[in-house]
């Protein structure tokens, strides 16, 4: 019997950066997607069957969550995707972010580096309710080109 242990990581234990250091108080991020497309062809004289190809690969858009605050880092980064005039866009708007995962020590064990990040969606809060007692919720879509 193995000593060594391979348990589960928890899912509540991460960190997401970008720009070269962590974001504050990310609660929230949806999963990490690849679709490959099926190209379905038949060979000559091979009529009841057909083969199957990888095709195209998309990577859906991943959104980040976090409770309101004073830190604008969201807000900064969806105003750079404005284009000219309304706008300080450049077309220098994407960026590499990394989520990392960390085990029940806190230390880093996987990193997910993903590619040409830019936000297609920012809500600065998720709606106001007088009679809750939950927090303002702010949300970031990040459209992307891979992991």
């Amino acid at each position: 019997m193995s000593a060594t242990r391979f348990d589960p990581f928890d899912n509540f234990k991460f960190r997401v950066a970008f720009d070269g250091k962590p974001v504050p108080g990310v609660s929230k991020v949806s999963a990490l997607s690849r679709i490959t497309d099926v190209v379905e062809y038949r060979e000559g004289g091979e009529n009841n069957s057909s083969r199957k190809l990888g095709g195209l690969s998309h990577f859906p858009a991943i959104v980040l969550e976090r409770g309101l605050s004073v830190d604008t880092t969201f807000e900064d980064w969806a105003a750079l995707v404005l284009p000219f005039p309304t706008g300080s866009s450049s077309g220098n708007f994407r960026k590499d972010v990394d989520i990392e995962i960390m085990d029940e020590s806190g230390k880093g064990v996987l990193t997910y580096h993903i590619l040409g990040c830019w936000p297609s969606e920012y809500k600065p809060f998720a709606g106001l309710d007088a009679e809750s007692n939950g927090i303002a919720v702010e949300m970031i879509r990040l459209e992307n080109e891979g992991w």
